[in-house]
């Protein structure tokens, strides 16, 4: 699929279809617009967001059609997005080879071009009939627009969709090690450095709390690192993404229920929302000083599995007293997150699925976010917003640690009952950053789909890569 930009006239262009959003798009010929006015005036078209209206052989114009589309009141760089990839679904499903973006100004070329790409994400290809996209072209017209923005949205757009790729991938076919194998073939290309550690070199560095979640599993544990230190920064800081990778979670001895536990191949969301990051940050050259942890394992009960009860010990030296081996996350982020400070973090952000709790407490709507840094929150959450992406702060009160303090340990991986639990699991982590500014995204209710979207299918969503690129690329803290 090739996404270019055009300075000619737009009614010179022959293609499938140009699309036009009824707020912030090219301006048409008279007779378009006049006949645009009259269905505005009948009732046909609302304006509201989503709507489409097909108007085949416009006149003034050398498309076969012309798709006006529904984007609300304003058309900002969230609208933008999603009717870039509603409509590139749209042209998809009807077969369409080329099409055309008119736009008024060049300023949302970056949030159109990622549309475009999110919209043509394929999943990972298992049905035997599986007929690939008919897009071939896609053409942006908008006075003023600059190619690097257009380059910028293709690497993004690109980034997010290698981790929805991984997201949908089955597990029998991705595991810790073949994950490990991935991100370092593809931190190379783009330019990281890569070092993968493996269940030896884990137990060399006492990473035993991580390494309590892999032992009822055949498939070795991996943490990845990759690095991104360009020749010329801009500050002194040294930001990780720390991502969990629990490849597939039975939920280890303490095991789930069986309905809808096939999901769980999502539980790396994480991991691969880090290493989609930290690949566009890399391609993009930005000039901050960028680490990604990848803690890669896999749940499973078996005769070796961690029992409920058990007592292991994580990097930086605290004990800690496993109650619920479903409540493995935590445990392998407590030492990544050791690990990264030792490796010198000054800031620390990390993704999880870690809480079921987060979906009750905010639904498929916010990415839930809490830490010890109110300045990197607020920068997030404000980066996020711009781009329609929502995350909303929790309280972290100290009071919220008391129900994860063990009775013969230092801590205890889960509370005794089910209050407050995507905070109290948030207070455990923070045992584990010492005194680095720290910010932990539960994006168990936003990373993944249940249902097919406009702009996207049913899986993995790619939720907060854009977010966390951006945060980097305004890097100010």
């Amino acid at each position: 699929m090739n996404i270019r930009l055009h300075d000619g006239p737009l009614a010179e262009l022959k293609c499938d279809s140009v699309f036009v959003p009824l707020v912030g798009g090219a301006k048409l010929g008279e007779r378009a617009e006049t006949l645009v006015s009259r269905l505005r005036q009948s009732g046909e078209i609302t304006g509201k967001h989503g709507e489409l209206t097909i108007i085949h052989e416009p006149n003034d114009l050398a498309a076969s059609r012309l798709i006006l589309m529904g984007v609300g009141k304003t058309f900002d760089a969230d609208q933008a997005f999603r009717m870039a990839g509603q409509a590139l679904r749209a042209a998809q499903k009807r077969k369409f080879k080329s099409l055309v973006f008119a736009l008024n100004d060049g300023d949302l070329v970056r949030s159109v071009t990622e549309g475009c790409v999110y919209g043509g994400y394929e999943p990972p290809k298992y049905k035997s009939d599986e007929v690939a996209s008919t897009v071939e072209e896609i053409i942006i017209i908008a006075p003023g627009a600059e190619q690097s923005d257009l380059e910028t949205g293709i690497i993004v757009g690109e980034s997010v969709n290698l981790t929805r790729r991984l997201v949908d991938t089955p597990a029998n076919d991705l595991g810790p090690e073949e994950f490990a194998e991935i991100a370092e073939s593809m931190g190379i290309a783009a330019g990281l450095k890569v070092e993968v550690l493996d269940e030896a070199s884990l137990e060399t560095l006492g990473a035993g709390s991580l390494l309590s979640v892999a032992k009822g599993s055949a498939r070795p544990p991996r943490l990845v690192r990759l690095d991104w230190n360009p020749t010329e920064v801009v500050n002194d800081s040294h930001l990780f993404l720390v991502g969990k990778g629990v490849t597939f979670d039975t939920g280890g001895i303490s095991l789930k229920p069986a309905n809808s536990m096939e999901k769980m191949k999502y539980d790396m969301a994480g991991a691969a929302t880090m290493f989609g990051a930290i690949t566009a940050i890399a391609r993009l050259h930005i000039p901050q000083r960028v680490s990604c942890l990848l803690g890669l394992v896999e749940n499973m009960p078996s005769g070796t599995a961690t029992r409920p009860g058990d007592i292991v010990q994580a990097m930086n030296g605290k004990t800690i007293e496993v109650i619920n081996t479903d409540a493995e996350g935590r445990l392998v982020l407590a030492d990544a997150l050791t690990y990264a400070v030792q490796q010198g973090a000054t800031h620390l952000i990390d993704a999880a699925t870690l809480t079921g709790a987060v979906s009750i407490a905010l639904g498929a709507v916010n990415i839930g976010m809490m830490g010890n840094d109110n300045s990197l929150q607020s920068h997030i959450k404000a980066t996020g917003k711009s781009i329609g992406e929502q995350f909303w702060e929790l309280p972290m009160n100290d009071d919220y640690l008391e129900p994860m303090k063990g009775d013969l340990s230092d801590l205890r991986n889960a509370g005794t009952d089910r209050k407050a639990g995507t905070i109290t699991a948030a207070k455990f982590l923070e045992q584990f950053v010492d005194s680095t500014s720290w910010v932990h995204l539960d994006i168990a209710g936003t990373a993944n789909l249940d249902k097919a979207q406009p702009n996207a299918p049913k899986g993995a969503s790619g939720i907060a890569v854009r977010s966390l690129v951006s945060t980097v690329e305004t890097w100010s803290i």
